[in-house]
Order: C-alpha cells, then structure tokens, then sequence
C-alpha cells in the first residue's frame, strides 16, 4: 500500500472515528503531532496576517505562475543581454 492511499485511509477513518478512539490514537501520536507544529514568530504572524489582509481587501495584485514565469524570463533575457 502506498504512503498516499494509508494517509487517505487514515484521514477518512479520523472523520468518522468515535471519541475514545481518537483520543487513544492521539495519545500515541501526540508528541509527534506537537513536535512537527511549526512554531512561526509573532514577526511572522503578522507579516502573514498583512498579507492576507492585503490579499482579501484587493490590495495586493496576484498573478499567475504563467504570468509569473513570462516576467522571469523577460528579466532574464535582459540581464543575459547586459
């Protein structure tokens, strides 16, 4: 069985689990769980906070990963022009 198709498993079998049996599986897990969190700085907090902010308000402008990588290459023609 593959990685994917256990976490897919898993993920369905966590959504209809009754109580006791999450929490036994938390118990078993949970010092995995708490240790893979990432813990971000308040910097970083509210550099993200202020970019969703931006991002829901229109603020910000979002462009495509194709717009993204014609710009790309646009710069490096011209610095491979230089």
């Amino acid at each position: 069985m593959t990685t994917a198709l256990i976490k897919q498993k898993l993920h369905n079998y966590l959504e209809v689990a009754d109580d006791k049996k999450l929490k036994a599986l938390y118990t078993i897990i949970g010092a995995d769980i708490e240790n893979s969190s990432p813990d971000y700085s308040a910097e970083l907090k509210a550099e993200l906070d202020t970019r969703t902010e931006n991002l829901l308000s229109g603020k910000a402008k979002i462009i495509s990963s194709i717009e993204s990588k014609k710009r790309i290459q646009k710069i490096l023609k011209t610095s491979k022009a230089i």
